[in-house]
């Protein structure tokens, strides 16, 4: 037998859709405050906000560097995210620890990865343009972007090399293209504090058609470091496959876009 819902019924559904609605609005205005209340107070790197699941990308302020990367400065309000654990969350390694960052303009997102080393290990040939395929198969600092949540099986690939090689690639349920995302990159290694950092600068039209600083994206970040197994493959967000396996979108965390802080403007 099938019941129709009473005009009383239909309006409680109604009701409880808005609260769900609401709640979910309330949900981001305060994470996103929160995090922007993190930057002003100065809170040491991963305090940005009570949710380890979540980074937070800031709106940059003022114009790019020459190469159009952010400057220093803006960097220095970018609240980080760090992770030094295996994927599957487990024997960190300060030594190899990574700290990435993140800044937005309505044309590019904006990455730095700060990754700390034991050794460093490369291909030496690439494309003219830098682009290597399998850069994976030597060390490399990743990230993984979802735009759309609601694909779960569709995302974006960018890799970076300590020598500035490059991969990008979309990925889709059995199958995965070069992007040709048209990205800028810049690495620079201190041997002295054994440390190397890539910025990469994504044009916002290879990632969404019209970006939307309001949705939530999901993210992870990743390293590889070794010239032979056993690797170092660790991870912000676990994966915690039995072998070692990055493309677990299921694990992914999520990405927030922030508004300009007050010290920005």
């Amino acid at each position: 037998m099938v019941r129709k819902k009473s005009a009383r019924g239909e309006s409680g559904a109604k009701d409880e859709m808005r609260r769900e609605k609401v709640q979910r609005l309330m949900k981001r205005f305060f994470l996103v405050n929160f995090a922007v209340i993190a930057i002003l107070r100065g809170k040491p790197m991963g305090a940005i906000s009570d949710d380890p699941r979540t980074a937070v990308a800031v709106r940059m302020a003022g114009p790019a560097d020459a190469e159009g990367f952010p400057t220093p400065a803006s960097w220095e309000v970018a609240p980080s995210v760090r992770f030094e654990a295996d994927w599957q969350g487990k024997h960190a390694d300060p030594e190899r620890g990574t700290e990435v960052r993140l800044l937005w303009t309505p044309e590019t997102l904006h990455l730095r990865f700060r990754a700390r080393y034991r050794v460093i290990t490369v291909f030496d040939d690439a494309e003219p343009n830098g682009r290597r395929d399998q850069l994976w198969d030597r060390d490399v600092a990743e990230v993984f972007l979802q735009p759309n949540p609601a694909e779960m099986r569709r995302y974006k690939e960018f890799e970076v090399s300590p020598n500035g090689m490059w991969i990008d690639l979309d990925i889709a349920p059995g199958e995965k293209h070069d992007l040709k995302s048209g990205l800028l990159r810049r690495v620079v290694v201190n041997e002295r504090d054994k440390t190397w950092i890539a910025e990469l600068a994504l044009p916002m039209k290879c990632l969404v058609e019209r970006f939307d600083p309001a949705q939530t994206w999901r993210v992870n970040f990743y390293r590889v470091e070794g010239a032979a197994e056993p690797r170092f493959y660790s991870a912000w967000q676990p994966t915690g496959t039995p072998a070692a396996n990055f493309h677990v979108p299921e694990a992914f965390g999520r990405l927030v876009f922030a508004p300009r802080t007050p010290r920005q403007k």
